[in-house]
């Protein structure tokens, strides 16, 4: 095959990738990633928290060697999807409701973007008129994607640590194939166009957000706190998530590349599914774990589990400290069976500050028998009984 033949070839891929969904779609080669070393150190820095599998010997090893992962590896196809669906206006009713990350209103991105890849790879063997194998990873393989997206010229990597593209903004998913036949690389984004902006590193609530050199403090972070992190949040941090119940879009939201070109995607897998965009926080501390399951099924929401779901919903109840979730928070914490969510509840109602609210703390405190659980009620009622004093 020629070298016209080859660029011939990789044209029509990237074009059959538009017409599939994707939005961005890039070549780039299975070197190995030149910020390696920046990634080994914010593992030894601890900055990912308790995501044990990223730091790792195989996963350490496997993202600084793509080729390992799949020796006959030439080429890595890179594509993103625009997942922005504009705004949508909280409904007008008096619900209480927590924030979820827009990328998980819709189905899950994993299994929409894999179907896509799929078709996309049917597409590659017939151009080629020859069997390709290949390797398919929707954020899950041991890759460096961002900069493997950089490096096909998709876009920068943003000081959020986003990768942003300079006509759709930050809203994107990114996946990968990599292909044992080779095919012509792009040339990688070099421009770094976030220039001497701060607004996602002064918007940022837990400060998570590190610029020298560009790194998220997972421990702090939103949406490692919601998502990710199993147990109990520290209790340091809980009011930073506001009412945030999964994820968190704040750096996104104030990103002037965002706001200037963010362009809305039509695309019917990533619009909304009910009970989203908007969760009904009282309705979140009812489920349990049936319907838990029935109602988030095919939504990347249920990564989080009932447990962190509902923990997040409690978190979220007590920074809007309305007392009418007095009584969703009290149910919560008198017949929960999960203890977690019973010590995130007595937080809540030593938030709200209402006298009903130690009332109903004393009395699940005399019917509790895990440790942890009474930690958090004693310590809502001291509280609870500083803030009398101060009045």
């Amino acid at each position: 095959m020629s070298t016209k033949e080859e660029h011939q070839y990789a044209k029509k891929i990237k074009e059959q990738a538009y017409n599939l969904g994707f939005s961005l779609c890039g070549i780039t080669t299975p070197e190995s990633p030149l910020h390696i070393e920046e990634y080994h150190k914010w593992l030894s820095d601890g900055l990912h928290a308790d995501m044990e599998y990223m730091g790792n010997d195989r996963a350490r090893h496997m993202r600084a060697n793509p080729k390992d992962i799949f020796p006959e590896c030439k080429s890595i196809l890179v594509v993103a999807s625009n997942y922005y669906q504009g705004e949508f206006l909280h409904p007008s009713s008096d619900a209480i409701s927590g924030k979820v990350a827009r990328y998980a209103w819709g189905k899950d991105y994993h299994t929409v973007m894999k179907h896509r890849l799929q078709e996309l790879m049917g597409f590659v063997e017939c151009v080629s008129g020859k069997p390709v194998r290949y390797r398919l990873y929707v954020d899950t393989g041991p890759l460096l994607e961002r900069e493997l997206a950089q490096r096909a010229g998709l876009g920068w990597i943003g000081k959020n640590t986003m990768l942003i593209n300079h006509n759709i903004g930050s809203w994107t998913l990114l996946a990968e194939a990599m292909l044992d036949i080779w095919l012509p690389p792009d040339e990688p984004y070099i421009v770094d166009r976030c220039g001497s902006c701060t607004f996602c590193i002064d918007a940022c609530p837990t400060d998570a957000i590190m610029s020298d050199p560009r790194r998220i403090d997972s421990n702090k972070c939103i949406s490692y706190l919601t998502i990710e992190h199993r147990g109990a949040i520290n209790s340091d941090r809980r009011s930073d998530l506001d009412d945030w119940v999964f994820g968190c879009d704040i750096c996104q939201d104030v990103c002037p590349w965002n706001n200037r070109f963010a362009m809305v995607e039509h695309d019917v897998d990533f619009a909304p599914v009910y009970p989203l965009p908007h969760l009904d926080l009282h309705n979140l501390l009812q489920m349990d774990q049936s319907e838990f399951s029935r109602t988030f099924s095919g939504s990347p929401v249920k990564r989080t589990k009932r447990s962190g779901l509902i923990r997040n919903a409690s978190v979220a109840l007590g920074n809007h400290g309305d007392d009418k979730s007095i009584h969703a928070l009290a149910n919560s914490l008198s017949e929960d069976p999960d203890p977690i969510i019973r010590a995130h509840s007595a937080w809540a109602l030593g938030k709200i500050g209402d006298i009903k609210a130690v009332n109903l703390l004393n009395c699940a405190r005399d019917n509790e028998d895990d440790v942890d659980v009474l930690v958090e009620i004693k310590a809502a009622l001291e509280e609870l009984s500083s803030q009398e004093k101060k009045q």
